[in-house]
C-alpha cells in the first residue's frame, strides 16, 4: 500500500465526517469544504493505486516497460521533428539590404 493511498484514503474520512458534521449544524461552507476534502482524497488514493500498480507491473515486466519507453521516446522525437519543420530556418532569411556591421 502506498503513502498516498494512505494519506486518500484518511483525507477522505475526515471530509466525509466535516461533510456530516456540516450538515447536523446547518452550516454550508463546512458541508462544502468537506465534499472537496472527500473528492480530493479519493482523488489522491486512486492516485496511490495507479503508481503502486504501475510499480507492480514495471517490476514483474521489465521488457515490455522498456519497449513502451522506448515507443514513447521514437514518437515524440517524431513529433518534435514534424514541429521544427513548419518553423523558419535561419537560412531561409534574405539577405539585408545596406551596409552590415
Amino acid at each position: 500500500m502506498d503513502t498516498d493511498e494512505i494519506t486518500g484514503a484518511t483525507n477522505e474520512t475526515v471530509g466525509k465526517i466535516q461533510d456530516a458534521v456540516g450538515s447536523v449544524t446547518g452550516d454550508a461552507s463546512a458541508q462544502l469544504a468537506g465534499k472537496a476534502k472527500e473528492l480530493g482524497g479519493k482523488v489522491q488514493e486512486v492516485y496511490g493505486q495507479a503508481t503502486d500498480q504501475l510499480r507492480q507491473t514495471t517490476t514483474e515486466n521489465p521488457l515490455i516497460t522498456l519497449a513502451v519507453v522506448g515507443l514513447a521516446g521514437f514518437l515524440l522525437g517524431a513529433l518534435f521533428k514534424s514541429a521544427n519543420r513548419n518553423s523558419m530556418n535561419y537560412d531561409d532569411v534574405p539577405p539585408a539590404r545596406g551596409r552590415r556591421y
